[in-house]
């Protein structure tokens, strides 16, 4: 498990870009037959992939952790972006396809990955907070979601906004987790912009060309930067940073939140012409 410690607001201006990408962007957390994780101090975040083949993958626990099982102390939110699969909390069997999403809770001892054909392999995206209460390990269609729209044509940012483990959806302790898709001919995502200092913010993004790029501005808003993003990369945003984005071509991210509370809303909002 790799540790990532954040740069804060004043260390920030000074950072060139490959400093910039090494500490905000996880670039190589994909990687087929293995899970892979990051420890962010940031909230104390665990980011991962689980990438199983032809044999199943168990998340296991890890001397960072200082835990018995990895969900000793934590929650996970798991969702795929890749083909058919299954995951299995404590003998509970989920038949996930892509876009599904599933939660395993604290306590939950064995959680198992598995994909359905290694011609088309499931990619389970990973992400875990601390978890100071307990619920059950469910699971959200796709099909089951119910989109928000936003945006519109004529500011390229018309896109669907789907949540799945939230207040009114799978019960979470303090795990906030969904996924954005964008309307064709819509490039940008969460524009105009906002921050957020009750919470920290962790971007996947994923079906992005492998010829083609995301390109993710963050910082404070009267100070931004920019990150070049490939398909299932991942960028940590911190409650002082913006997260905004706009793709060379259609791409959908997944968005998680751990910190102050689980309001989806609670945001604060930065106008576009006061972007520098």
């Amino acid at each position: 498990m790799k540790l990532y410690q954040m740069a804060d607001v004043v260390r920030y201006p000074r950072m060139t870009t490959d400093e910039i990408r090494s500490t905000f962007l996880l670039e190589d957390l994909y990687k087929p037959g293995s899970i892979e994780l990051a420890y962010v101090d940031l909230d104390r975040t665990v980011i991962g992939f689980a990438a199983p083949t032809t044999t199943a993958l168990r998340l296991e626990t890890t001397p960072e952790l200082r835990a018995s099982y990895f969900l000793e102390r934590r929650e996970i939110g798991i969702f795929n972006v890749g083909g058919k699969g299954k995951v299995t909390v404590d003998g509970n069997v989920f038949s996930v396809e892509k876009l599904d999403c599933v939660y395993a809770g604290r306590g939950s001892k064995e959680v198992v990955f598995e994909s359905e054909s290694a011609d088309a392999p499931a990619a389970f995206y990973l992400l875990s907070y601390p978890a100071h209460a307990e619920y059950p390990a469910a699971m959200k269609k796709f099909s089951e979601l119910e989109p928000l729209n936003l945006g519109s044509v004529e500011t390229c940012n018309k896109r669907s906004i789907y949540k799945a483990i939230y207040a009114d959806g799978i019960k979470s302790c303090q795990l906030v987790m969904g996924f954005t898709l964008l309307n064709e001919g819509s490039n940008w995502n969460t524009m105009p912009p906002h921050t957020h200092m009750r919470r920290s913010e962790v971007y996947l993004y994923f079906n992005v060309d492998p010829a083609h790029r995301v390109v993710h501005l963050m910082g404070p808003p009267q100070e931004t930067r920019h990150l070049v993003v490939a398909d299932k990369q991942v960028v940590v945003s911190p409650g002082w940073s913006i997260h905004a984005g706009v793709g060379t071509k259609a791409y959908g991210f997944c968005w998680g939140m751990g910190g102050e509370n689980q309001a989806y809303d609670d945001m604060d909002g930065v106008g576009i012409v006061d972007l520098k």
